[in-house]
């Protein structure tokens, strides 16, 4: 099947779908954004016993979330991004994280992909403050593949984790062969003058960055981190080594997701120059994808220019 034809959503439903026919306990929970997310109708008429909508009581769909996974269930409990993260984290902290729970949040429309909804649910911190917490594990896919593959991982794996959702279509990076594993960087292309590290929306920006700036020359080491906790140091050591030169690219506030964990761990095993790509400590707003780019300086271009001048700094 064609996945990258699909809209991520409908792919994060008819795998959900599967999830359910090979284990009956893998749940589906909604609070009142489910056609947002693509469950309804999929999920809602191939399988309404393990549906479940908690209506816009995000914080309450997280707890029941937590006393099914009590109970030996798999929940999946999914809201935008503003909503899985910000509203319910003192619920996520303690249900879920504290007490080691096996619930999977679903963060949707994750950063400048919110579009319209603007900036009250363009949320550019789920990453830094889920990353922040203690027994969580932290997803960003940036496929269908890649969606299917981490789902699948997220089924069978017992461990709270939290997962960005991209809702729309969005272009294949990898296939059905692609297995993720959450403490290793997905190597996308290999060069020796910069190293680019992103994970999900902007790894499709960073693909198409690498193909501009080998025309001009410059080899690219690009990193995708599907997984922002664990993270993967050695890869990016090992590239750092090569290149003296590193560039993040995500789109969330530079502040703590990405582009810290890239910093944090350079800092610490092999300090080198680092230019963060994404949202520079502001709030969103309504607006095109374009203009969100070149207001904040991370789009395709800014990818392109900051390989570029990192390397002769």
């Amino acid at each position: 099947m064609q996945y990258h034809e699909m809209e991520m959503r409908v792919v994060y439903a008819e795998t959900l779908n599967e999830l359910i026919e090979e284990n009956p306990n893998v749940m589906c929970l909604e609070a009142d954004l489910s056609k947002a997310s693509g469950t309804n109708p999929l999920v809602v008429q191939k399988h309404p016993d393990n549906f479940v909508n908690a209506g816009v009581c995000e914080a309450n769909m997280v707890c029941i979330g937590a006393g099914l996974a009590r109970e030996g269930r798999i929940p999946f409990c999914a809201s935008f991004s503003c909503f899985a993260s910000r509203r319910v984290y003192d619920q996520a902290t303690i249900s879920v994280a504290y007490a080691n729970n096996n619930v999977k949040i679903i963060g949707t429309a994750p950063g400048i992909t919110a579009g319209p909804n603007g900036g009250t649910h363009m949320c550019f911190q789920d990453l830094a403050i889920m990353r922040a917490m203690p027994n969580m594990h932290v997803y960003s896919p940036c496929d269908a593949y890649e969606l299917r593959s981490m789902m699948k991982h997220m089924a069978h794996i017992e461990q709270p984790t939290y997962m960005q959702l991209i809702r729309s279509k969005v272009d294949k990076v990898f296939d059905m062969d692609y297995v993720f594993d959450p403490d290793k960087a997905a190597v996308l292309n290999e060069g020796a003058d910069v190293t680019l590290v992103s994970t999900g929306y902007m790894t499709h920006f960073a693909v198409r960055a690498v193909d501009q700036l080998a025309k001009k020359g410059i080899g690219v080491d690009l990193l995708h981190y599907p997984s922002v906790k664990p993270f993967d140091i050695d890869t990016l050591v090992n590239s750092a080594r090569k290149t003296n030169a590193v560039v993040t690219v995500e789109t969330q506030n530079i502040i703590g997701g990405l582009g810290g964990a890239v910093c944090e761990t350079l800092a610490e095993h092999y300090p080198v120059r680092v230019k963060r790509l994404g949202i520079p400590d502001k709030f969103g707003e309504v607006a095109t994808e374009n203009y969100l780019f070149n207001k904040h300086g991370f789009g395709l271009d800014h990818i392109v220019q900051a390989c570029e001048k990192i390397r002769v700094f």
